[in-house]
């Protein structure tokens, strides 16, 4: 299972989240985030966390041609889309990058269906606000949770142990939960998060 740290806006967090044990950073280029950043500044956060992190650029309805060259200036290696994106749009852009296709759970069973079959895109199903802090009913999505799917939504130390058990999901993604502030990483938050993560997936040790 990975664990990524998403709403990186800076090289000592991005150092941080990798000595803590991350697989991934998540940087967000969406122009509504309280946590935007530059491709410059995460094209340095990127290299500082070193190569063996993944870098995961995160968009929100911005077009094909701002996301590629977005995510070339990065240097990000993959990248994570939100909202209503046709079909066509993902197929194109997996064509560059993996994707992570970011779905609410009333999409879940549809988009389950739609890219089951195509190796370039991974589901991540979050909650309906993404970034606000507030969990899912992970009993109540289980039945539908796909097998190879991301988990995001609301997820801190407290709970994430909770959710894996719940849902067994390939990846767990977290951002507010980790803060002080809005785009200002807790680094005990960070830390306790990744282990916590890593012991209930069975890869890791207390902390």
């Amino acid at each position: 299972m990975k664990v990524k740290v998403c709403g990186t806006t800076s090289v000592a967090d991005a150092v941080l989240a990798a000595q803590a044990g991350a697989d991934a950073l998540g940087f967000i280029f969406a122009p509504v985030s309280r946590r935007l950043v530059t491709a410059q500044v995460a094209r340095e956060a990127g290299i500082a966390a070193g190569p063996t992190v993944a870098r995961v650029g995160v968009f929100l309805n911005q077009g094909l041609d701002e996301v590629l060259r977005t995510a070339e200036a990065a240097r990000v290696s993959a990248v994570q889309v939100h909202g209503s994106l046709p079909g066509l749009y993902v197929r194109q852009l997996a064509a560059y990058y993996p994707v992570l296709r970011v779905v609410r759970p009333d999409e879940l069973t549809q988009a389950a269906a739609e890219w089951r079959d195509h190796p370039g895109v991974t589901l991540m199903l979050d909650a309906p606000e993404p970034g606000g802090g507030v969990p899912l009913d992970w009993a109540a999505l289980r039945a539908d949770f796909p097998a190879g799917a991301w988990l995001a939504g609301g997820l801190g130390a407290g709970n994430v142990a909770q959710a894996i058990g719940a849902l067994n999901p390939a990846g767990v993604d977290a951002v507010s939960r980790l803060e002080h502030l809005p785009g200002r990483k807790d680094p005990e938050a960070v830390r306790t998060f990744v282990g916590a993560a890593r012991v209930a997936a069975g890869t890791g040790y207390p902390q």
